[in-house]
């Protein structure tokens, strides 16, 4: 970039923001700002103007002015409160040439995690879960105690289909249920019987895309918009697709009733597949439930879900809603033997299921995480209004939409308040072209903390927001 001056008068004082250098411009304002702290010309709790009203003095881009007042509260230099503006941090107070100011150390480990994936561990069922182990093995079979068939448990799988079909609308005999250890070693079980291309969404999990490829299966993107997958772009060339019909991770939104209708008779005419990754679907609260697309086709859709939100990820127990066809080969892949499940946690949630402890856990859950997305909501319409929350009617996380360009700074930023978090752009697929749809944001789990840690966390991510 060619060299470049310009000059502001900060607060309409006498005291000039000279810009002159060469490079990235929002460096040079960086600099330019440290060393007026450094030098005493910005004293400790000095005001700053908006950003806006900077970017016009300067003739820079809001968002260059944005993302810097971002980086220099990330680092300390500056502090910034909603209602207060942005300020000069008290504690960078100037200091002599001989003593260095000192960046502040960015915690080894985070302090507090909302990364999406995962309920709040303390939360498991314990007392529950122990009865009905309890009654399991008193009445299990001798045959559960040898070799596992690796369809899966019996008692499981009857189970399953009965709650399937009342609680998500899915059309499954017990024969058509094969057991895997989770959503992941499903996909891998699919990606070796079915073979690529896929498609899949434009907003994903990379491990799922990464999976697939070792699989020697490749992925190609699907739009996303406000009703989901874009499934008009699939082609006859896509032997399947991977979809999250019932909330579109991560984004937020079911997916449309005429996308639903059109993506089953896209595998009815082509012979491809859908893959419904049923990830969260128990968990919905200002919307009617919204049935699983495998209700439409069980033929041509392939249902995938796990115990990993609702109950545990340590479990290690999932399941697959098969079309007849696909059954024998998937059993075969799986090998002779059971090896990723055991028979007794299979028996155990069979149990669960049956006696109804699973649907009262669900329910209890779900006003937990009710309770905690409207906790979110309220701390961000209290301290940051400028910003807007997405995906909140269902699921375990929500979308905080952020200016443009911002994105990577405030990551930045909520590392140093010592806050574990993730940006919309972690779940981009690669193939994926900028679209006008593309936004910047972050992905927010409310679901892990524990009950104590939750509002600290919650006012580390408003510090870590860049201000309206």
């Amino acid at each position: 970039m060619d060299s470049w001056v310009n000059s502001a008068e900060v607060l309409g004082s006498d005291l000039p923001l000279e810009l002159a250098g060469t490079g990235n411009r929002r460096a040079v304002l960086m600099g330019a700002l440290r060393e007026a702290v450094r030098s005493g010309r910005l004293a400790p709790g000095t005001r700053l103007p908006p950003y806006r009203s900077l970017a016009a003095d300067l003739g820079l881009a809001r968002n260059t002015v944005a993302d810097a007042y971002a980086e220099l509260v990330a680092e300390g230099w500056l502090a910034a409160r909603q209602g207060s503006g942005t300020r000069v941090a008290e504690r960078a107070a100037p200091v002599t040439p001989a003593h260095r100011p000192r960046t502040p150390e960015r915690p080894s480990r985070p302090v507090h995690d909302l990364v999406q994936g995962q309920p709040d561990p303390s939360a498991f069922p314990r007392t529950a879960w122990l009865a009905s182990a309890r009654r399991a093995l008193a009445a299990a079979p001798n045959d559960a105690f040898g070799p596992g068939d690796p369809h899966g448990r019996p008692e499981l799988r009857q189970a399953l289909a009965g709650y399937l079909a009342r609680a998500r609308g899915v059309r499954a005999s017990p024969e058509r249920i094969v057991l895997c250890s989770g959503a992941a070693h499903g996909l891998r079980l699919l990606a070796e019987v079915v073979g690529g291309p896929w498609a899949a969404e434009a907003y994903g999990l990379p491990f799922h895309r990464g999976l697939l490829a070792s699989h020697g299966v490749g992925t190609r993107p699907v739009g996303v918009d406000g009703d989901g997958a874009r499934v008009g772009e699939l082609t006859r060339r896509d032997r399947a697709v991977l979809l999250t019909p019932a909330h579109q991770f991560p984004t937020g939104g079911p997916l449309h009733p005429e996308r639903r209708a059109a993506v089953a008779d896209w595998a009815r005419s082509t012979g491809g597949l859908v893959v419904e990754d049923d990830y969260d679907g128990e968990f919905r609260y200002d919307r009617q439930p919204v049935g699983a697309v495998q209700g439409l086709d069980p033929e041509h859709v392939v249902l995938l879900g796990s115990v990993s939100k609702s109950l545990s990820p340590a479990l290690r127990l999932g399941w697959m809603v098969l079309p007849e066809r696909l059954v024998a080969p998937v059993v075969a892949a799986k090998g002779e033997r059971e090896q990723f499940s055991s028979a007794t946690d299979q028996l155990t949630l069979a149990d669960f299921v049956d006696s109804g402890a699973y649907d009262r856990h669900v329910r209890r859950m779900r006003q937990r995480h009710r309770r905690r997305r409207d906790q979110l909501v309220a701390a961000l319409e209290r301290r940051a209004p400028h910003v807007r929350v997405t995906g909140i009617a269902a699921g375990l996380h929500a979308v905080v939409e952020l200016p443009p360009g911002t994105e990577r700074s405030v990551v930045r930023a909520a590392a140093w308040q010592g806050l574990a978090v993730e940006g919309l752009a972690d779940y981009r697929h690669p193939g994926a072209e900028r679209a006008a749809d593309e936004r910047d944001g972050l992905v927010v789990g409310y679901a892990t903390p524990a009950e104590h840690a939750y509002p600290e966390a919650l006012e580390a991510l408003c510090r870590a927001l860049p201000p309206g």
